[in-house]
């Protein structure tokens, strides 16, 4: 591996990691908690886990240069293993048992706001 592509892969890490603590506190401002970052699970990782009142939302953080390449960018394969992941939590959290799971998208892009979307891929 090249210095270049360390160094690309290193500042693109940096970003991801701005970018969702960005949305942490973007989510904190609309009244979630704040439940894991960063959260590894044996079927993959969720960017950010947060709950507001009985809806738990596994949310997936995307910066793109535009919101719409944000949105586009979580691809069917990224969003079945979100499900997964999802149902590992709910299935090992016995406090979160009763909740009421959904998968959001934050989408951001340089010298906008961070777009939220509750239930962002509602599958048939």
């Amino acid at each position: 591996m090249t210095a270049a592509r360390r160094t690309r892969g290193a500042a693109a890490r940096l970003s991801g990691r701005r970018a969702e603590v960005l949305a942490a506190a973007w989510l904190m401002l609309k009244g979630y908690r704040i439940l894991g970052f960063r959260l590894p699970t044996p079927l993959g990782e969720i960017d950010l886990l947060a709950q507001r009142g009985k809806v738990l939302a596994v949310v997936e953080v995307k910066r793109r240069a535009t919101l719409d390449a944000a949105l586009d960018a979580v691809t069917a394969e990224q969003r079945a293993r979100l499900r997964r992941a999802a149902a590992h939590i709910v299935q090992h959290r016995t406090a979160l048992r009763n909740a009421s799971v959904r998968l959001d998208l934050i989408a951001l892009a340089p010298g906008r706001r961070p777009r939220h979307l509750r239930d962002a891929w509602t599958e048939a």
